[in-house]
């Protein structure tokens, strides 16, 4: 049976990753359920494991496609960017939820909450403080994520490891910022509306720090082990639309729910 094909697509192989990833999906969810009910995590954290590795061994087999087989021609790629367009834009509406839940609450507040806002009995945080210095601390990823991505269109590829390595310590920085912010928070998810649209709203900005600090991570191992040239890198692109994103997305929640919510 002959290899060749007239077209430019890749037909994927045959993969149990897409079966074996929704049974475990529908573990997670059975877990949760039984965390809820039951308060035991096991079958969560079993599931969250088996849900990891197969998330690892997919992507390993689409770096391979990628980058030692050939197979991601420029019509897949094209395909690949509008996939990523889209996601991007997906994740652009889920925030503009939370945005509206906290715009609804704080412009005319509920008799529910006192008609204040925040509501009577919240101290908020100091926005010149910790938010300010993340700010400046994603602000300044985002040069450092443009600096590595210009550097490896040049076949700069000192700086660009050099601007990569920077970005995830960045990123890591970040978290480990919001995470002692949230240990010294004086209000809790439970503390009216203000609590929830707080805690969600940056609770989820910051999963999305760690995914795209992950992103950057790999993209740096993959970078080190030279799989990205001058002209066929839409992996690290993929991963620096993504961090602009949630640059962006701070931005908002920094003037609205930190600053001007405050």
């Amino acid at each position: 049976m002959s290899s060749h094909k007239n077209h430019p697509f890749h037909l994927v192989d045959v993969s149990p990753w897409p079966l074996l990833s929704s049974l475990s999906a529908m573990s997670m969810a059975m877990g949760l359920i039984k965390w809820f009910h039951f308060y035991t995590v096991d079958l969560f954290l079993f599931s969250m494991i088996i849900t990891m590795l197969i998330m690892y061994q997919w992507w390993r087999d689409v770096v391979r496609e990628s980058t030692f087989q050939g197979l991601h021609t420029y019509s897949v790629t094209m395909g690949l960017r509008w996939g990523m367009i889209l996601f991007i834009t997906s994740e652009v509406f889920f925030f503009i939820s939370f945005f509206w839940s906290f715009f609804h609450n704080s412009l005319v507040p509920a008799v529910e909450i006192g008609m204040n806002w925040p509501p009577k009995g919240i101290m908020t945080f100091n926005p010149m403080e910790i938010p300010l210095l993340n700010t400046l601390i994603l602000l300044t990823s985002g040069l450092t994520v443009t600096w590595a991505h210009h550097s490896l269109m040049e076949s700069d590829f000192n700086q660009a490891f050099q601007g990569l390595l920077i970005s995830v310590m960045l990123g890591v920085y970040f978290s480990i910022l919001q995470g002692f912010e949230y240990l010294e928070a004086p209000f809790t998810i439970a503390d009216a509306v203000y609590g929830s649209s707080f805690f969600m709203a940056t609770g989820f900005h910051g999963l999305h720090v760690i995914i795209g600090t992950t992103f950057l991570f790999v993209c740096l191992i993959r970078h080190y082990f030279n799989h990205f040239s001058s002209i066929h890198h839409f992996g690290f692109e993929a991963a620096a639309w993504y961090w602009h994103f949630v640059d962006v997305v701070w931005l908002f929640l920094y003037i609205t729910i930190y600053w001007w919510g405050s």
